[in-house]
């Protein structure tokens, strides 16, 4: 602490420290198993390393790099026995803020148009992806062609002067070193990841240049690369010391798991975005899990598809709602049986209210109109043709009739009678999904139902089974269920906005030792 407070306070003692101090004794220390003494070590060092000058500190970090610290830190610290205490666990927050804002420079700096070594990297991207042998043989204008041809199929926006993408800061040269990494790192990946794209529909592909140029500055955010390290921070990244290149290596795995998430979504050009905040998802969920190896972080990462994002944000939404909390869950079986008395009712006026069905014969498609509906006490069915464009017809007008007593059973989809002749075509399949029928009286006949939608489908097969005595199981009946469901909660937990729920009830305070304070209205006043 009192060499901490040295190397602090001027740049005289902060030279006398580093002269008799020297980083090969700091990384011994660091090597032992007392955690106090790794602790005080690697506070000097941070001290040391947030001092020194531009030039000292680039030449300790050189040296640090030659003699791999991150690796010991990642064996004697990270993976000792002892869990990582709160004054470490800073430091190695500072000791990564650092290291990574040592990026910041390549981040705030666009790319030079007249530089030639960065013009030959972006050309090299071209011809590791469309290596063509021809390509010195052509004119000036027909390479030119060519070239802006491969560099729009790469997914630059600039396809003639590829340059001008590169020149929003951040994320500057960054996100060209990261593309470089990739292409020559892995060569294979690369070539695979422009090809199928630039094969697809030019709506449905997916642009990897202008994709990781979005990639690099997200990932600079997330490992808050330019951001002074926090006083208090503690948020470190086990994989950070496990990887040299750390944000390179990320950029590879993500560039291909936002190829992959970008095919699950279906994409377009103008998903762009959503794409982006979806991977943007991936990779903070899968790094706040502090993965401590880079194969570690490739294999959650990649578990964690699209269909899990919309799942964690279905969740998290009904979490932040808290219609999760016990509280809430026990309230709402509580109010179930009165919103689906509400639902029954509801079935029950519309089979009384009545609905026009079409007859569908085996010889002509459309055949005769017929109207069913309810009596008002619910214990009659009438039924009976009608004419073209008839609204409501009478319930006098229907003549045939079906006691609600008789009725035995209802049928659905192929059980029913008028459906088992039917063959399996496309039509004919639709029909199925709305046919139901009901048997009746003792010789069991039949009375079959084709109804015009799937809602007129599910109110009738529900407000039939409430007649019968049975459970509604309509996809309908179970969305409006949920809908009213949500409702009433909201309306009674409206009090209670921004007043967080126990999961427990409190508990019931002791009773009182006597009950004097009690006033007895037996005894007459005098």
């Amino acid at each position: 602490a009192i060499l901490e407070s040295m190397v602090q306070s001027s740049s005289s003692l902060f030279l006398q420290v580093k002269q008799e101090v020297t980083l090969e004794r700091l990384i011994a220390h660091l090597q032992v198993t007392n955690q106090q003494i790794q602790t005080k070590a690697m506070a000097l060092l941070i001290a040391l390393l947030q001092t020194a000058g531009e030039a000292d500190r680039k030449e300790m970090f050189d040296f640090l790099g030659k003699i791999n610290l991150r690796l010991y830190i990642y064996k004697n610290i990270i993976h000792s026995s002892a869990a990582v205490g709160d004054e470490m666990a800073h430091y190695l927050y500072v000791l990564q803020s650092v290291t990574l804002n040592l990026l910041e420079a390549r981040m705030r700096t666009p790319l030079d148009s007249y530089s030639q070594e960065q013009r030959d990297i972006l050309h090299s991207l071209r011809q590791a992806a469309f290596e063509m042998d021809t390509e010195s043989s052509l004119s000036n204008e027909r390479r030119r062609s060519l070239c802006a041809k491969e560099f729009k199929k790469l997914g630059f926006s600039n396809n003639s002067n590829p340059g001008l993408d590169l020149n929003r800061t951040p994320p500057g040269l960054l996100a060209l070193d990261t593309m470089a990494y990739f292409s020559s790192r892995y060569p294979d990946a690369y070539s695979r990841f422009v090809l199928e794209n630039s094969s697809r529909e030019d709506k449905h592909e997916c642009p990897f240049a202008r994709s990781s140029i979005q990639l690099t500055q997200i990932l600079c955010e997330i490992l808050r690369i330019g951001e002074p390290s926090s006083e208090t921070g503690q948020d470190y990244h086990p994989i950070f010391f496990a990887q040299d290149r750390l944000l390179e290596e990320l950029f590879c795995i993500c560039i291909q798991l936002l190829n992959k998430t970008w095919k699950e979504m279906r994409a377009t050009q103008e998903d762009f975005d959503k794409v982006m905040q979806v991977v943007r998802e991936q990779i903070t969920r899968t790094l706040s899990s502090k993965p401590t190896s880079l194969e570690l972080f490739k294999n959650k990462v990649n578990a964690l598809n699209y269909s899990e994002i919309l799942k964690l944000r279905q969740t998290e939404r009904l979490h932040q709602e808290e219609t999760l909390a016990p509280p809430v869950l026990e309230l709402k079986e509580r109010l179930k049986p009165e919103l689906l008395e509400l639902i029954r009712q509801q079935r029950l006026n519309r089979l009384c209210h009545g609905t026009l069905f079409r007859k569908i014969s085996s010889r002509r498609r459309q055949d005769k109109l017929w109207y069913c509906r309810l009596s008002p006490n619910h214990k009659v069915l009438h039924y009976g043709d009608v004419e073209e464009e008839t609204d409501t017809p009478p319930i006098e007008t229907l003549q045939e009739k079906i006691p609600v007593a008789d009725i035995k059973a209802l049928l659905t989809g192929k059980d029913c009678p008028h459906m088992k002749e039917r063959s399996s075509g496309r039509q004919n399949r639709e029909v199925l999904d709305l046919a139901f029928s009901i048997t009746y009286d003792v010789e069991e006949n039949n009375l079959n139902f084709i109804a015009s939608s799937r809602t007129d489908f599910c109110l009738w097969t529900d407000g039939l089974n409430v007649l019968l005595g049975r459970d509604m199981t309509s996809e309908c009946m179970r969305s409006e269920l949920e809908i009213l469901l949500s409702m009433e909660i909201k309306l009674r937990l409206l009090d209670l906005e921004n007043i967080p729920i126990p999961d427990t009830a409190p508990p019931l305070p002791k009773p009182p030792s006597n009950y004097n304070f009690c006033y007895d209205f037996s005894q007459a006043e005098q």
